[in-house]
């Protein structure tokens, strides 16, 4: 297959949604269909012992949530998919931030009763910001939930987005008999066998033929054709170039914990997500197509094996075709370095892979050369804009709880910053080490994550810390400057790439700040 057709078949996406609006659980159905998996696991279950296929840390099965963005990849009808399945967890959004500029398309995940909720908002917001194709999948309809036209409502009004709806419920919760399929014109019906691989599909091109009635009954046909004809009344038709433009947004219903509108999900997806696409850098933009190669890291993992220690750098694919054992340029660096055994993923499993191509994600074996949003090319000089680090929220200082693995836990702290957990800040006046999270559950991660991988032991002191903002002077020799390092030297540290940073502990102190030392910048992010 030549390189631009292997580009063509590739598509790149993310699932986001609230936590618990079944992300995971749309995940191993896709994988099913993708025939990846023989059995799909549920992300909580106690009678199947068998846990989600993406969710393989130690920590994500014993709580039941995604922790970290996992990689999986399989080929359906063709096409090679590559899905990031996403935290959705407001404490990890970090991660899911980060994810978000590896992905060409989205698809938001929904729960039908309790409809667009605040994490949802904040991610849809990042993808409209970057023009990212969206598809929304609205879940869960085996259950009782909100009326399908108030949640394409609250759809647009509250994430701001434009819908057609795809397919259409008939019924909801004890009354729901299957769907309608716009895109395909066909009724699915639901039987509730969650044994059944893909339930019954029956093709009805004209909806007022008495088939319709004789499948869901002549009530709920009828309400159907009324639902049907305000649909095409209210919502416009799908419009290709507008999905991908980012202005249109297709809705489809179903239930992924019973295999229901997945595939008329997966189907639509292959036909209508785009291809990798050109990406920004600093220097100009790069098109997928052109020969020679770069990428860029959006997520460090280390341990993904314990027994080895490993880290791994995952990177997206943006241009060329990346080999193994051939030396690229490390643009931070400034060295060339070969990588024997790249990766390709499926969760936890890995595969050596000779050859990747843009979209794809490959895993490489680092050693701390790392760290996230470095960029690798044959030889050009390319930084990719977009992996900004943000000021946390919660601050604490980090203590050793056991004195002989001093070493264990420095190394420990080292490679999880670096795999962009939480940050790390050591203040100017005493040395002392300061962890800055987006959420308070990073801590216990962290805790937990540096005892069973790096057998050290930590305890926390809590830190009155409002903001950290990255410094920015006019000029750092003149006297205001070092006016203020000397008036705040309780209140300055450096991140790990030794940034100047202010830890304000209250907004009234960062405000009275601001006015006092007017030449001076206060960033709320890293990149500036």
């Amino acid at each position: 297959m030549s390189f631009l057709e292997e580009i063509k078949r590739r598509r790149t996406f993310g699932i986001v949604s609230h936590p618990d609006a079944g992300k995971t659980t749309l995940t191993e159905k896709l994988l099913l269909f993708g025939g990846a998996i023989q059995e799909a696991g549920a992300v909580k279950s106690n009678k199947i012992k068998k846990g989600a296929t993406s969710d393989f840390m130690e920590i994500e099965r014993q709580r039941g949530i995604s922790v970290a963005t996992s990689v999986l990849a399989f080929e359906y009808e063709g096409i090679k998919i590559n899905i990031l399945d996403t935290p959705g967890h407001k404490d990890f959004a970090e991660d899911t931030f980060r994810t978000l500029t590896a992905v060409d398309s989205v698809i938001v995940v929904i729960d039908v009763a309790k409809g667009v909720e605040e994490q949802t908002e904040k991610l849809v917001e990042v993808c409209r910001m970057r023009h990212i194709p969206m598809i929304v999948f609205i879940n869960k309809l085996d259950r009782e939930g909100k009326d399908a036209f108030d949640l394409l409502d609250e759809i647009e009004q509250k994430l701001g987005l434009k819908v057609a709806p795809m397919s259409f419920p008939i019924g909801m919760g004890y009354d729901f008999k299957g769907i309608y399929n716009l895109w395909e014109q066909n009724v699915n019906l639901f039987t509730g066998d969650s044994k059944k691989d893909i339930e019954d599909t029956v093709e009805i091109t004209d909806l007022k033929s008495s088939t319709l009635d004789e499948l869901v009954g002549e009530p709920a046909a009828n309400t159907l054709r009324e639902e049907l004809e305000l649909v095409q009344g209210i919502y416009p038709k799908f419009h290709k170039q507008a999905y991908l433009d980012g202005d249109l947004q297709p809705v489809f219903f179903g239930s992924a914990l019973n295999n229901f509108g997945v595939r008329e999900l997966l189907d639509c997806f292959i036909n209508i997500a785009p291809p990798p696409r050109a990406k920004q850098s600093e220097e100009r933009l790069v098109k997928p197509d052109e020969n020679t190669f770069s990428g860029f890291v959006f997520k460090i993992h280390a341990n993904m094996d314990p027994n080895h220690r490993d880290r791994l750098a995952f990177i997206k694919i943006v241009s060329g075709e990346f080999k193994r054992n051939t030396p690229y340029l490390h643009v931070r660096h400034g060295k060339k370095l070969k990588f024997s055994s790249p990766n390709a993923f499926f969760a936890e499993k890995k595969q050596i892979v000779d050859v990747s191509y843009p979209g794809d994600i490959v895993g490489l074996h680092d050693t701390g050369n790392f760290k996230i949003g470095d960029t690798l090319t044959e030889g050009e000089l390319l930084n990719y804009k977009g992996i900004p680090a943000f000021s946390p929220e919660h601050f604490r200082y980090i203590n050793n709880a056991d004195p002989l693995k001093a070493k264990q836990l420095y190394k420990g702290i080292d490679q999880l910053m670096d795999e962009g957990v939480a940050q790390l800040f050591t203040l100017d006046i005493n040395g002392r080490k300061v962890i800055g999270t987006v959420g308070a559950l990073q801590y216990e991660v962290i805790q937990y994550r540096l005892e069973h991988e790096y057998g050290a032991k930590c305890t926390y002191d809590n830190l009155n810390v409002h903001k950290a903002c990255w410094v920015e002077p006019e000029d750092e020799n003149n006297e205001e400057f070092n006016a203020f390092k000397r008036v705040k030297q309780r209140f300055l540290a450096k991140d790990k790439q030794g940034q100047l940073v202010f830890l304000a502990d209250s907004l009234f102190s960062l405000q009275m700040t601001q006015q006092k030392y007017p030449s001076i910048k206060f960033h709320l992010t890293s990149e500036f």
